[in-house]
């Protein structure tokens, strides 16, 4: 499968560079006690997610990064290294968001996207819809999370 980012940099990229059955590797983020505590905190402040001590006695047996906050850092890896600021307008969400594995302190994810389709919008010919499946990948190979995004990105040429 062919990996995108490699000939067109992501500055540079348009609807035309989203190519289906592409695959693109987004690099790596490391996962920290200290930022699941302080976005647990603020955003999910469940006990899994914000005290390491009460944590052990839940059905994790410690301390989770809340799933918003591990499709965080995915979006942090998309919107750098995969959706082009110069023509990236926005999403209008979702079709599935699925948190398939605990992500604990200490893991290391990879965010995996597949291009799974692409057409020109019929409504606004400058632009077109981007289909996507992320893939946050941990250390083990696992797959912690999978999301089927779509985004719209505007064209090259119209």
């Amino acid at each position: 499968m062919q990996n995108m980012g490699v000939n067109v940099p992501v500055q540079e990229r348009f609807f035309e560079d989203y190519l289906p059955g592409s695959v693109h590797r987004l690099g790596t983020i490391p996962v920290t006690e200290e930022e699941i505590i302080e976005f647990g905190r603020r955003y999910d402040p469940q006990v899994f997610h914000t005290d390491p001590v009460k944590a052990r006695e839940t059905a994790f047996g410690g301390l989770v990064a809340s799933g918003w906050h591990t499709a965080a850092m995915a979006m942090r890896l998309l919107v750098e290294r995969y959706l082009s600021p110069v023509s990236s307008v926005g999403s209008p969400g979702l079709k599935e968001l699925w948190w398939l594995k605990p992500v604990r302190p200490g893991d290391s994810l990879t965010v995996r996207v597949s291009v799974l389709e692409t057409r020109k919008s019929d409504s606004k010919p400058d632009r077109g819809i981007v289909r996507s499946l992320v893939e946050v990948i941990n250390q083990e190979g696992d797959v912690v999370m999978r999301c089927d995004g779509i985004n719209i990105i505007l064209c090259r040429s119209v």
